[in-house]
């Protein structure tokens, strides 16, 4: 077999590295080469494919409609690669694993979850991200995404892994200061947090009277992350609905305080581990997502699902 035949998943994974990271730089960070390196291995794949994958400016990296095409390739051919490593062995659980969570979430329960299985599986290597953008998991290369709320129709494999309720609370701070809201409708009078994300006017749902109602919220501060909504929460700028896996341990710390729990009408927000369908699921995945539901079944994310 030739040298070049030797090193065309080198280049594949070094030219997959650049698009995901968007610029050389940032891909030999995460490669370990210098960004020299990285952009003369570029230039021999384009100069042996004789095509221009990448267009390059002083702000921006794109790919051309070759580049595209090959990048689809490639990727397909490195997870085939990935795949067939973890056959070897008798289904050890081995090689890369990556993982990607939303911040809230993979802060306080995925992130925890990890020493373990890293532990039980010497063999392998575990990618961590967090972010609260849906990625593409084929584009991003990435095995498991953990989300929440109900998921969209697509051709992803999801797994439930646990659910949240959702809870309006606010910090003693704020009830001292503007008062506790005893029915859905004083919420008219409230700073109420929202999420940049919401287009329309943002409601909240309660149960009055043995009927679900919308109760229209509003409020000067909106956030685009979880994590943020909390912290203003509990430094008393407003109230927040959130999931309560979210804020129970601020609550039993007195931070922030329950209310209208009399109305909650106990929807329930889903948890799922996602990953792509087609061909036997890689032992890597399987064992992780088996380890989230057992870890996630024992600890405090199954008290979560339970009313107050």
């Amino acid at each position: 077999m030739s040298r070049i035949q030797m090193e065309r998943s080198g280049e594949m994974e070094v030219f997959a590295r650049v698009v995901q990271e968007g610029g050389f730089s940032a891909a030999a960070r995460t490669l370990d080469l210098t960004p020299s390196a990285v952009s003369k291995l570029i230039a021999r794949l384009e100069d042996r494919l004789g095509a221009r994958l990448l267009l390059r400016t002083t702000r921006a990296l794109t790919l051309t409609e070759e580049g595209e095409a090959y990048h689809h390739a490639a990727l397909r051919i490195l997870r085939d690669i990935d795949d067939a490593d973890q056959q070897i062995g008798g289904g050890t659980v081995r090689g890369r694993l990556r993982v990607s969570a939303s911040i809230p979430f993979g802060r306080m329960y995925v992130a925890p979850a990890i020493p373990a299985f890293l532990e039980r599986h010497p063999g392998l290597r575990v990618d961590f991200s967090l972010t609260d953008d849906v990625i593409d998991l084929l584009a991003q290369r990435t095995d498991i995404a953990i989300r929440m709320g109900t998921l969209p129709d697509s051709n992803l494999i999801a797994r439930k892994l646990g659910e949240s309720r959702r809870i309006v609370c606010a910090a003693p701070a704020y009830l001292e200061r503007c008062g506790v809201p005893r029915t859905p409708r004083d919420l008219e009078s409230h700073e109420c947090l929202s999420f940049t994300f919401r287009r329309d006017r943002p409601s909240w749902p309660f149960r009055v009277d043995g009927r679900d109602v919308q109760q229209p919220v509003s409020g000067r501060l909106l956030v685009n992350n979880g994590d943020t909504l909390r912290q203003m929460a509990i430094e008393g700028v407003g109230i927040a609905r959130t999931g309560q896996f979210h804020v129970v341990e601020h609550i039993a710390a007195g931070r922030l305080v329950p209310l209208l729990e009399d109305y909650n009408p106990g929807d329930l927000e889903p948890i799922h581990a996602v990953y792509t369908a087609g061909g036997p699921v890689p032992h890597r995945v399987r064992a992780f997502i088996d380890h989230l539901t057992e870890t996630f079944a024992q600890g405090p994310l199954a008290a979560a699902a339970r009313p107050l």
